[in-house]
């Protein structure tokens, strides 16, 4: 049956077949993400699109097959071919959210839970072990002590703010862990948020500063085009990253608390500071309930420091405003990158 089809990549620069795609894609009530790089399609004989599959970065999305020709074998043809062009990308750890009524069919395709949203969305990796894997690893840098805390951090860019929140989980833990979120949507690249990070708190000494993780979900990378209720889309990004940390990380690693920043100025970030009360402190769930300590922001001239303030001055009046604001170490940075070109007079 699959022979009846050609498979082909499609780019996208390739605007006349992308919008073909996407047209496709609404039929079967899906938009196309915009990360997303290229496709894979499959074409009938008249060269009308019958299924596709999107690639952004290590995450596939997009996936849809004609309704007519579902449960006659082109979605594993399709996800093999999708699979293979990601591994001519050196894109070998895969990742995919999708509806939780096809984790059968994925399941088939190599793929394996690894959290999930009852009736909204679930991810999967195409790996059994790699989380274990990447726990067993995190289980030996693992620290002794009777209280294990934990700090998640973005940190676009360092401020005197993330400092206070990391000083104050070091005098009240024996040891904390800080993972550094990877993705690279920020203003400032993840190398450089994770340089920062490591200077402006290099005086500490019961801190391990965690590289990025795929376990850390992005939120640049979370699905939209199934999900469409941004409400939704948030919530559902919360509990999978949540859980993950839950489940998986926090045991590997002893961890009994997380700290978090008060949130007075982003909603978004003021909802996920209400998730993690929900997801990480409720006995019922599985794995063993944590403690969220949230700490009240530091202030300078009555206002929150935050990198929202940081970011917003430093774009108005340039690197001498946040001075007040941020770690020399990233004070310096900031003059580096920001500061005006000087002017030579001839």
């Amino acid at each position: 049956m699959n022979d009846e089809y050609i498979f082909c990549c499609v780019l996208n620069t390739e605007l006349f077949r992308w919008q073909q795609i996407a047209d496709f894609l609404r039929k079967n009530n899906l938009d196309i993400d915009p990360d997303i790089e290229q496709f894979i399609i499959a074409l009938d004989d008249a060269q009308q699109i019958v299924a596709c599959g999107g690639i952004a970065g290590r995450v596939l999305k997009c996936i849809a097959i004609d309704p007519q020709l579902r449960g006659q074998g082109l979605a594993l043809t399709l996800m093999t071919t999708l699979i293979n062009q990601a591994f001519t990308l050196q894109r070998y750890e895969l990742f995919l959210y999708t509806k939780p009524e096809n984790e059968a069919l994925f399941t088939e395709c190599g793929f394996h839970l690894l959290a999930k949203v009852d009736g909204q969305v679930i991810l999967m990796e195409n790996s059994a072990t790699r989380l274990q894997r990447y726990c067993r690893h995190l289980t030996e840098l693992r620290r002794e002590g009777d209280v294990i805390g934990a700090i998640v951090m973005n940190a676009n860019p360092f401020t005197l703010g993330h400092r206070y929140l990391v000083q104050q989980a070091c005098k009240e833990c024996d040891w904390v862990h800080l993972f550094v979120v990877q993705e690279n949507a920020s203003e400032f690249p993840y190398e450089d948020r994770l340089a920062l990070i490591k200077a402006g708190v290099s005086d500490l000494g019961n801190l391990t500063i965690h590289p990025g993780s795929d376990y850390l979900i992005s939120r640049a990378t979370f699905p939209s085009y199934f999900l469409k209720d941004q409400k939704i889309i948030n919530e559902c990004h919360m509990a999978l990253d949540l859980q993950l940390f839950r489940n998986a990380i926090a045991p590997a690693l002893g961890i009994q608390r997380r700290y978090v920043g008060t949130e007075p100025l982003c909603p978004v970030t003021a909802q996920y500071n209400q998730a993690m009360a929900y997801w990480l402190t409720t006995p019922s769930l599985p794995s063993p309930a944590l403690e969220l300590h949230e700490i009240e922001r530091r202030l300078l001239a009555k206002e929150p420091i935050s990198a929202c303030r940081v970011r917003t001055l430093l774009a108005q009046q340039g690197p001498a405003a946040v001075k007040g604001l941020v770690p020399e170490s990233t004070y310096r940075y900031l003059w580096q990158h920001y500061a005006p070109p000087q002017r030579i007079s001839v």
